[in-house]
């Protein structure tokens, strides 16, 4: 199983590995087997005003909803409902369950072929986590999600132009353009205070990273507010923060080598192997 915390910590869950994380609505989540489809599990969550929001929500939906009726999913208390719906001439059904805790309301919803067992999809809400607000934020490491993706994918756009503007070549993120990177960084047109192009050189160097060593992967951080990409070798402890890598050598005033840093990187996985 692979873990997701939201955005803000206010829930976590665990889906199948081989799922992952998709584009949905604003404020929506949804996760799917990409390579075998088995159903759309889609979650969202609600901060309401007092410790009561959630058993609300629940008794609302059980008092207003005549198709719906009560049940125990793991530790959690659900107002549980179906509705079916025909799509492309294929009908499908959409097993929904309304939960949560204190002041945190969590709708969840698992979208099969009409007459599929919806058992994938209580497994997650088995699994689910919510966090209220007196609570502190979790701290820990997952598989990297869309919305650090998003960022990874327009820092990296944002360096790769702007290397092209400065050096007329291409950037193709292998271990050769490691000098042409260094090139942009010691050109002196960038201030030490322009911490995003800084950070986005990072991401440009990370990518390296990625493409040189396998093994190497994007993740996303959990720490505490803190939300970041960054890298992990495998499912070892060895990690690597691209976005602070060089902004926080420049801030400090030290020297950017950014060759001695792919090659103590490179001694670590080795070491690790």
């Amino acid at each position: 199983m692979m873990k997701y915390i939201s955005p803000g910590s206010w829930f976590a869950l665990e889906y199948p590995k081989g799922w992952g994380e998709f584009e949905d609505e604003e404020n929506s989540f949804l996760f799917y087997n990409p390579n075998k489809w088995s159903g759309n599990f889609r979650i969202s969550a609600y901060l309401g005003e007092d410790r009561h929001y959630a058993a609300a929500c629940i008794d609302e939906e059980l008092e207003g909803n005549g198709g719906a009726r009560r049940v125990k999913v793991g530790n959690w208390d659900c107002a549980y409902l179906t509705e079916s719906f025909q799509e492309n001439n294929t009908w499908y059904t959409s097993h929904i369950w309304i939960t949560g805790k204190g002041s945190v309301s969590v709708e969840c919803s698992f979208t099969v072929p009409k007459g599929e067992s919806p058992k994938e999809g209580e497994m997650i809400v088995r699994s689910l986590q919510v966090r209220t607000p007196d609570e502190k934020p979790w701290k820990e490491v997952i598989p990297v999600r869309i919305l650090e993706i998003n960022v990874i994918n327009e820092s990296y756009d944002w360096a790769v132009t702007t290397l092209k503007k400065q050096l007329t070549k291409d950037f193709t993120a292998s271990g050769k353009d490691i000098d042409n990177l260094q090139k942009v960084v010691d050109s002196g047109k960038f201030n030490k205070n322009q911490r995003s192009a800084w950070e986005s050189f990072g991401i440009a160097f990370g990518t390296i990273l990625v493409n040189e060593m396998d093994g190497m992967e994007w993740v996303t951080v959990i720490d505490g507010a803190k939300e970041f990409p960054a890298l992990r070798f495998a499912d070892s402890s060895l990690m690597v923060y691209p976005m602070s890598l060089i902004w926080n050598k420049v801030r400090n005033g030290e020297k950017v080598n950014l060759k001695e840093e792919f090659e103590s990187i490179k001694a670590e996985v080795e070491k690790i192997l």
